[in-house]
């Protein structure tokens, strides 16, 4: 088990791991392992079309990305992800409640980290703002190269 995964469950056709940033469901063979490495080897592909891949395949989630985590009727783990298909993940019924316990711990967590850096970027471009826009008019004068 890698030192950044705080769960990982193998199952015969497809391995769950959870860091603190991510949850990663990945396939174990077929087509679709096939296709689903494409997709995560190429972000511009991920980002363009992962809406279309994401019922075929499941694709790695941020998890300030996740809007809830339960349990269904058949005992599955299922995450909410806004403007995403919901994902569903057939555990048993031991490692599902770790699995739902550990991402309601880390959830709130990376979603105030996501706030966190949100702010010192934005502090960031705005302290970085008002000496831009001068070299800006001054390129546009002519006066600087």
């Amino acid at each position: 088990m890698n030192e950044d995964v705080v769960l990982e469950f193998d199952k015969p056709h497809f391995t769950v791991r959870l860091d603190s940033t991510f949850l990663k469901v990945d396939l174990k063979e077929g087509i679709k392992k096939d296709l689903e490495k494409l997709v995560e080897a190429k972000p511009a592909i991920r980002d363009s079309l992962g809406l279309l891949f994401q019922s075929v395949i499941p694709l790695d989630v941020r998890l300030r990305d996740i809007r809830s985590v339960s349990l269904d009727k058949k005992g599955r783990v299922k995450i909410d992800i806004p403007s995403r298909k919901d994902l569903t993940i057939p555990l048993d019924e031991q490692e599902s409640k770790n699995l739902i316990d550990k991402l309601n711990e880390l959830i709130p967590l990376e979603k105030e980290r996501a706030i966190r850096d949100s702010e010192v970027a934005r502090k960031t471009e705005k302290s970085a703002a008002p000496g831009r826009a001068i070299d800006e008019r001054e390129v546009a004068r002519g006066r600087i190269d």
